[in-house]
């Protein structure tokens, strides 16, 4: 926000340099970003006296004047029609410039010489008067430079005004703040109305139909008013804070926006339909042409400024071509109103229209100073455009606006918090310098109330906040913080994810990172059918970017996407894992839901390069994955898991997946990607990935009683087996179908060959399996094995039709 360091000495006395105050405001939370010297577009104009004026002999309407600045007189050629005798006017000497990029020389007109010009406001730039030269105030002494004559040299501070500091979104309010840390006093603009007679009732109504959007709206109604422009001084202060003049009506409710923080509007009322006002929220596809001639198409919940048949205004955002101040108006309707923030944020977000009357009602105005605005804002139209304003205000305040309450205060806690040793005395100085209202009575505990602008503070650390700045963040010594903390003991889950990063590690991977947020169309990209889990979408209302739109509902877009961005860069060799939630929509009005999740992605050479290895150790597959999985959850105790083919993950290759069962629990999936999911991602090679629910192995693992075993004494005995089975039999069957026999003396079986060839039928495979028997009471003969081991390879024939391989 841009503050004039002129305007802001009508308010308080300022005595520090340009400089001094940008620190002492930026010291106390209000940062100054520039200082900008700001001034009319002329340079080297000073103040004179016409000495004689006669008729130039060669052109009628030129002037031949002798004009001294004090030191020396300079003959001017001047075509003004009211040069006279004696006034005292602008002169640019030779070399000066003005406006237009114009620099004055020494020439003659019709044989005349001319060492300078006698200037108008237009071509000074200070004004629309082009008629005739500048006339200066009589006694106004010579050769003076006439920016600093005319009070035209300013500075204006760049204000980096926070979000919560709405109050200091006006003049008022940062000479507020001034004059609370100078111990200045504040000087208020006066607010008295000169009223006629006539009721305002008696002309004009307001009915606010949704107090929840509009809980207070204020009016007046200024008659008899002539438009015309502003004059200097109101030019010149909303050209300060960038503003552009319109006309003296209009201009004043910029003004009053600017000097106080309230925005306001002013229609002309001989366009309001019956005489009246109405507020309501905006009808679905109802549309409206806004003052920037824009025509707008509203949503169903935009709050709208209506007269008895027509919107004439978006409120707390824009007004309406159809209700704006002309030349010829002559009566004017002002309106000053609050409306709630979060309806005017949401609105100008919609319709992408920010203007400085939605930066600050979405920010929150003084609901207390909507009436002393408005009041203000007559008065200078009174003044500026000739008027009266009619009786008395309308004020309608149907609504409940949240206001801060009395807040318990302890002196005590402040020095705690701070680390000072504040006297209470200079404690609550600083509170009512900044127009708070302190009750003190108890030494324990007071009661502070802050004013009605004040939106930002509810609570006792704000006023604590306000006490440090004020005091000085630069007297508050450096002090070390007391630990009062106590170690906290790990959840369960925090243990799990320590002890999985350390055998991941342990293992070659290298935990990443990402965002939560993917981009909307991550489903298509990774082949989820619409009616998956996994496309229950919960989206951002306002990301970050084009690629952050919904948060992720799986891990493996985002890995994928790290496998992207590093093959790119020449990086084809990944294991990368990491541990993060993902999210599934819920029913409106309900949170997302949030799972846990583990996965772990592997691409590129198995082992990398080394002199000592072939060099075509081959890529990472399937298999090297899984057996990471499965020393996983065989360290976390979960020997039983099982590993089920047909992963059903689209994303997945259909014949090189599994699902990770542990009873009926579904803990996850595995597999290598699917090669058009690679190819559509612009990925090269072969990846490998899996993904783990968290949640459910913490409640597996919950479920694991450890039994304490004794170290076998009798020795094992082993029996190879190779079986001719179909390839549509998983490997897992014959697995399942030994240990279903429940054998005693069955120790273990494993799977240690796998042969496809030409000396098999066609469409099936050789497994071979390795039994293993044990007895924990004797040691077995061969007989006792034998019979055992008949027995379950009768068991696994008749589960797969297989046959014993010759």
């Amino acid at each position: 926000m841009k503050v004039s360091l002129k305007w802001l000495r009508d308010y308080v006395d300022i005595d520090l340099t340009p400089e001094e105050l940008a620190d002492r405001l930026t010291m106390a939370g209000l940062e100054v970003d520039a200082i900008e010297e700001s001034g009319p577009a002329f340079d080297g104009v000073v103040t004179a006296r016409i000495l004689s004026a006669r008729p130039h002999p060669e052109a009628e309407k030129l002037h031949l004047c002798e004009v001294t600045d004090g030191r020396k007189t300079y003959p001017i050629v001047c075509g003004a029609p009211n040069t006279r005798v004696g006034d005292i006017v602008a002169l640019a000497r030779v070399g000066a410039s003005i406006p237009g990029g114009y620099v004055i020389k020494s020439s003659r007109l019709r044989g005349e010489l001319s060492e300078g010009m006698l200037c108008s406001e237009d071509e000074l730039g200070i004004g629309e008067d082009a008629s005739g030269i500048l006339i200066l105030p009589v006694d106004t002494p010579l050769g003076l430079d006439l920016r600093d004559v005319l009070g035209l040299k300013d500075t204006v501070l760049d204000i980096g005004v926070t979000p919560n500091r709405a109050d200091c979104l006006s003049i008022l309010g940062v000479a507020r703040e001034i004059a609370a840390l100078t111990g200045r006093s504040l000087r208020r603009p006066s607010i008295d109305v000169i009223e006629n007679e006539e009721d305002i009732r008696t002309l004009t109504s307001v009915t606010i139909h949704d107090p929840d959007l509009c809980p207070r709206y204020a009016a007046r109604m200024i008659r008899n008013v002539t438009i015309g422009p502003s004059p200097r001084w109101m030019r010149e202060r909303l050209e300060s804070v960038g503003l552009r003049s319109i006309n003296n009506i209009v201009d004043v409710t910029n003004f009053v926006m600017m000097e106080m923080g309230q925005p306001l509007h002013a229609f002309d009322f001989r366009y309001l339909e019956e005489g009246r006002i109405v507020v309501r929220r905006s009808r679905e596809g109802e549309h409206f042409i806004s003052l920037d001639e824009k025509d707008r198409t509203l949503k169903g919940d935009s709050l709208m400024i209506c007269d008895g048949a027509k919107p004439v205004a978006i409120a707390g955002i824009m007004g309406g071509l159809n209700s704006e101040v002309k030349d010829d108006t002559t009566t004017i309707f002002l309106e000053s109103a609050y409306f709630y923030p979060a309806s005017i944020r949401k609105s100008a977000r919609w319709l992408a229209m920010g203007t400085d009357a939605s930066f600050r009602f979405e920010r929150g105005v003084d609901p207390e100073g909507i009436l002393s605005a408005l009041n203000r804002a007559a008065r200078l139209m009174i003044e500026l455009g000739g008027g009266i304003s009619c009786r008395g205000a309308i004020d309608e305040y149907p609504g409940n606006i949240p206001m801060a309450r009395d807040i318990p205060l302890r002196p005590d806690r402040v020095n705690e918090v701070l680390g000072t040793a504040i006297d209470p005395v200079e404690m609550v100085r600083i509170l009512e310098s900044l127009e708070m209202t302190v009750v003190s009575d108890r030494k324990e505990e007071w009661c502070v109330t802050p004013p009605t602008f004040r939106v930002d503070i509810g609570r006792e650390i704000d006023l604590v906040e306000e006490i440090a700045r004020l005091y000085g963040y630069g007297k508050i010594p450096v002090t070390m913080p007391r630990a009062t903390g106590l170690p906290q003991a790990k959840t369960p889950r925090q243990v799990l994810e320590e002890r999985l990063r350390g055998m991941l590690t342990g293992s070659g991977f290298t935990e990443v990172i990402t965002y939560s947020f993917v981009p909307s169309a991550f489903p298509s990209l990774l082949g989820l059918k619409t009616e998956a889990e996994a496309t229950r979408l919960v989206k951002i209302r306002n990301p970050l970017t084009e690629d952050q739109g919904v948060m992720r509902t799986t891990l493996a877009y985002s890995l994928l996407d790290v496998l992207g961005r590093n093959s790119r860069s020449g990086i084809f060799d990944l294991r990368i894992f990491e541990t993060g939630r993902v999210y599934y929509a819920a029913e409106t009005g309900c949170l997302p839901e949030e799972k846990n999740r583990l996965a772990c992605l592997m691409a590129g050479s198995r082992s990398g390069l080394s002199w000592h290895l072939p060099a075509c150790e081959g890529e990472a597959d399937f298999f090297d994955l899984k057996g990471i999985v499965e020393n996983l959850l065989s360290a976390l105790d979960l020997s039983d898991c099982r590993f089920v083919s047909d992963a059903s993950q689209p994303f997945l290759h259909p014949g090189r997946s599994c699902r990770i069962e542990n009873g009926s629990r579904l803990l996850g999936f595995l597999g290598e990607v699917h090669p058009q999911v690679l190819e559509t991602l612009d990925i090269r090679g072969r990846a490998v990935f899996c993904e783990i629910d968290m949640d459910l192995v913490l409640a597996a693992r919950q479920e694991v009683r450890k039994v304490f075993r004794e170290v076998p004494k009798y020795p094992a005995s082993s029996r190879d087996v190779a079986f001719v089975v179909s390839t549509d039999i998983p490997s897992q069957r014959l697995l399942d179908a030994a240990y279903g026999r429940r054998e005693e003396l069955l120790e273990k079986a494993d799977i240690f060959d796998v042969y496809t060839g030409t000396r098999l039928p066609e469409g099936t495979r050789s497994l071979g399996l390795r039994f293993s028997y044990r007895s924990r009471e004797r040691t077995l003969t061969d007989d006792a094995v034998n019979e055992a081991h008949q027995r379950i390879v009768k068991a696994i024939i008749e589960e797969t039709q297989a046959r014993i391989r010759g």
